[in-house]
């Protein structure tokens, strides 16, 4: 049987004897011990229950999007050290529509969302008769196992997949056929830890606190509370109270004037929301979420945004603490998985993506950045990053006028002694230009003398004309 592209027998289904999982225990769906004994008494809350926390959702739709948004670029290093993009036919294709069912954008998001959900991505390969990948397939954590061979190799169990191709269950492939990405392994380097593990109790205690918000409003903002008779009374009698007071004055009905007669009185129970610091509480369920996914708090709107006005600064934070590590996870994983660690055909070629997408400055910063760069880049450098068509003679670079250019002091560097006042050119260039200055020295006194000349024929022009007079 050939599954996406790479042949499985019965034979080579069978995985080498001696496998065994690692512990799985990053992967349990279920956030346990909300308090101590909870798991024993089956009080627990599952991850799809916990993403529904909105600081939960929030932040990894957040860390999603951002590094979705950046394209993924194909890029070469040539002699001079510089990544340039390019096309490669056998794995351009590939990173611009990943499978038949989801685009770049989406392929990166589901990347993303499944690392921080379950602490694993696990990407199936798809190859065609060149042994070349040709689709990659996200695949669903909980139905994917790695096993370890006594020899050290790492083997993956998967479970049917109608959507990725997986047509049975237990099926066993080599590690050479799935890209691991993995979280943070605590405890095993095959197995990746969710920050869903270091913050699903506060996430549990937030939907708790808006559960509790939920009841308290319903109710009109009333808390409950008990009847007090001032002397005994039977269970009948007690029961018969306790409905009609709940019929009449709870749920839809709160807020009606109760009118108590034989002495009975109410007494409210429960705290309020100001006793309980209802609106502190679920503040500090959101910021521990956050810094567990290393989100700053404005970015979801809980805490207050930072007072000095850089935004750059701010989004440059951010990317730092929270997404440079995964966007380098990704970027590995795509060289080691295609093969361009490899160097295929002698070049050197790898994966990365356009920060520039998420660090984008507002017009007016990247028009003064680019002319800060005046004297290091290309006014048709500057030109393409502001998306504008090169210009003639843009491809040079300009520096003031009292400035050198590179190619003269290159020109001064190649001489032999470049700092010399003099040199032996200059002498024997001076020395063959003798004759000329002589001749232009001679020619000057020859027009002075005419000049001199002519001023005395005007002077004895003008007495002459006097003494005739």
């Amino acid at each position: 049987m050939r599954v996406l592209g790479f042949e499985i027998t019965r034979t080579k289904a069978i995985p080498p004897t001696g496998l065994s999982a690692p512990s799985n225990r990053g992967w349990w769906p279920l956030v346990r011990e909300s308090f101590p004994g909870a798991w024993q008494r089956g009080v627990e809350k599952s991850r799809d229950v916990v993403v529904t926390f909105h600081a939960v959702y929030a932040c990894v739709k957040l860390i999603s999007s951002d590094i979705s948004k950046c394209s993924l670029q194909l890029k070469e290093k040539d002699s001079d050290g510089i990544w340039n993009e390019v096309d490669v036919p056998a794995f351009s294709p590939v990173l611009r529509r990943p499978n038949r069912f989801q685009n770049r954008i989406k392929f990166i998001e589901q990347w993303v969302v499944s690392k921080l959900l379950h602490g694993n991505t696990y990407v199936l390969k798809e190859r065609d008769a060149r042994n070349v990948v040709i689709r990659l397939y996200i695949l669903d954590p909980s139905r994917v196992k790695p096993l370890v061979a006594t020899d050290g190799s790492v083997w993956y169990q998967l479970s049917r997949d109608n959507l990725s191709g997986l047509e049975q269950d237990g099926i066993y492939v080599p590690g050479t056929e799935i890209i691991h990405d993995v979280m943070v392994p605590l405890f095993h380097p095959l197995v990746g830890v969710s920050p869903i593990t270091a913050c699903g109790l506060a996430a549990v205690q937030g939907l708790n606190i808006q559960d509790h918000s939920t009841r308290f409003f319903s109710n009109g903002a009333r808390p409950s509370g008990i009847l007090t008779a001032p002397g005994a009374i039977d269970d009948e009698t007690a029961l018969r109270l306790k409905n009609h007071f709940e019929e009449n004055f709870s749920g839809q009905n709160a807020g009606r004037v109760a009118v108590l007669g034989d002495g009975l009185e109410y007494e409210a129970m429960a705290m309020t929301s100001e006793d309980a610091q209802l609106i502190e509480q679920l503040k500090w369920s959101a910021e521990t979420v956050c810094s567990a996914f290393g989100v700053p708090g404005y970015k979801i709107g809980v805490g207050p945004t930072p007072s000095y006005n850089n935004v750059q600064a701010l989004d440059q934070q951010y990317y730092s603490q929270c997404l440079q590590t995964l966007i380098e996870c990704i970027e590995l994983g795509l060289d080691e998985g295609l093969g361009l660690d490899l160097k295929p055909s002698g070049r050197i070629l790898g994966t990365e993506f356009d920060t520039d997408d998420l660090l984008r400055m507002d017009s007016k910063t990247l028009a003064e950045t680019e002319d800060k760069l005046r004297n290091i880049k290309t006014p048709n450098e500057a030109r393409r990053r502001l998306n504008l068509p090169p210009v003639e003679g843009g491809d040079s670079v300009y520096r003031q006028q009292q400035d050198f250019s590179l190619e003269a002091l290159a020109k001064r560097d190649a001489k032999d002694d470049p700092f010399a006042t003099t040199s032996s050119s200059a002498s024997s260039q001076n020395g063959g230009d003798q004759s000329e200055a002589a001749a232009t020295e001679q020619s000057a006194e020859e027009m002075a003398a005419n000049s001199s000349a002519a001023r005395s024929s005007i002077v004895r022009q003008f007495r002459d004309a006097l003494a005739a007079g």
